[in-house]
């Protein structure tokens, strides 16, 4: 199973008065992990959006677990939970520097055609990125 690593550094916009990260920026560094992921494993989430497809969060859950702060730099794992014919589940954490974590989170996907926001199975898209989530997800649906 392949983890992908990006390290954000924490901006003064992304906190609270306390200089505390505020919850919602976690989601946005999730999607930086999955644009990383995808990236890494040697596909274009940007081709994709101009052959006509998009792939909408169908959830997302993150747990909290010890805060961070402006100033430092945070470290975001990303890999292939699960993959199905039309699902596909990305784990995530996000750790401090010193290696603790500060957030777990999964977020589910799918693919739908822009035109019709109908779904629509990644291996009738791309077969190798398809085979290549199944080779790297924990759970092949």
């Amino acid at each position: 199973m392949y983890i992908s690593e990006k390290q954000v550094e924490v901006r003064y916009a992304e906190t609270d008065q306390m200089g505390v990260v505020h919850h919602a920026s976690y989601i946005i560094w999730c999607e930086l992990g999955r644009t990383q992921i995808v990236k890494d494993l040697g596909f274009d989430y940007a081709e994709l959006e101009r052959s006509g497809y998009v792939s909408p969060v169908l959830d997302i859950s993150l747990q909290y677990k010890k805060a961070m702060r402006y100033g430092q730099v945070a470290t975001v794992r990303t890999w292939i939970e699960s993959h199905g014919k039309l699902r596909t589940t990305y784990g995530y954490e996000i750790l401090h520097e010193d290696g603790s974590v500060a957030v777990t989170a999964t977020s589910q996907h799918t693919l739908i055609r822009k035109d019709t926001f109908r779904p629509v199975a990644l291996r009738k898209i791309d077969e190798a990125w398809d085979e290549k989530y199944k080779q790297e997800a924990r759970i092949v649906e």
